[in-house]
């Protein structure tokens, strides 16, 4: 039997490597004011990137809403690792997902450091996180999304790309197997948009993110699931499912497929006329 590795003292000041958990959402709708949002939708994520695009209004952000518990579907099941997520106490389904999203708490008043620890509530702590896996937790977090060197900084003296990256620490410092993300890249520049999701890209837990921009989707999902008028579309690898025929049929738009030269991956190219 092969020798266990030994583990340095810089290892054991790290937290384990958090695994994916699997989630399945099962003939999952949601109904508003007597409308139907989204209608039996079905999909699953496994330490993967899930990619969710689809048009302004096809429910993408409802639904990770009945994911990360702030809407409630009206039917079907969301299951965390097999257990069902709306069956859990709040603070248990907080410990297995964490979500970043558009309209979240800013917490302006708090430095960087407090804000990130604010994702220890669910493991039982406040902003004291005294405890070595706090510290611990949130030390990695910072460290990983790259926002130690201002720890002191209030977040409101921040830029857009800075905050968002303290959002995704706080998230990060949750420990969570599934992380969610409601349009991560918005309001940032080129660069922020695209180490953001380097960054989300190397977690290697499950995550699922809405995108509106088809390149990015393309460029750093694993899986893409579109929705439209709050049914999937479509389901697969974004070379599978970038196809010109679901592009005009969903989105509305002319569109080819071209290798990018620097990436290998699939890349969408636009025009603004109804026949290429």
């Amino acid at each position: 039997m092969a020798a266990a590795p030994v583990r340095t003292e810089r290892d054991m000041n790290q937290p384990d490597r958090t695994v994916g958990a699997r989630l399945d959402v099962e003939g999952v709708s949601v109904q508003v004011a007597g409308r139907r949002i989204i209608d039996r939708v079905s999909l699953t994520a496994d330490a993967e990137v899930v990619g969710l695009v689809g048009p302004n209004g096809s429910g993408k952000s409802t639904l990770l809403r009945t994911i990360y518990r702030m809407l409630s579907p009206t039917s079907g099941r969301v299951v965390a690792d097999g257990d069902e997520v709306w069956q859990m106490r709040a603070r248990d389904a907080a410990r297995i997902t964490a979500a970043v999203v558009q309209d979240g708490p800013t917490d302006l008043e708090l430095t960087v450091a407090e804000c990130v620890a604010t994702g220890r509530v669910p493991h039982g702590r406040l902003l004291g996180a005294d405890s070595r896996d706090d510290r611990a937790a949130i030390e990695h977090a910072m460290s990983v999304t790259n926002v130690t060197n201002f720890a002191a900084r209030p977040v409101a003296t921040l830029s857009g790309g800075e905050r968002q990256r303290v959002h995704l620490a706080r998230a990060l410092a949750q420990q969570p197997r599934i992380l969610v993300l409601d349009e991560p890249t918005n309001h940032l520049d080129i660069r922020h948009q695209l180490e953001l999701l380097a960054l989300v890209r190397d977690l290697r837990i499950t995550i699922l993110v809405t995108l509106h921009d088809l390149n990015l989707a393309a460029a750093y999902c694993d899986r893409i699931a579109v929705l439209s008028n709050g049914v999937v579309a479509a389901d697969g690898t974004p070379q599978d499912v970038f196809t010109p025929e679901l592009l005009r049929r969903v989105f509305g738009v002319t569109a080819a497929t071209i290798t990018n030269p620097l990436t290998g991956r699939t890349q969408l190219v636009y025009t603004d006329r109804s026949t290429p």
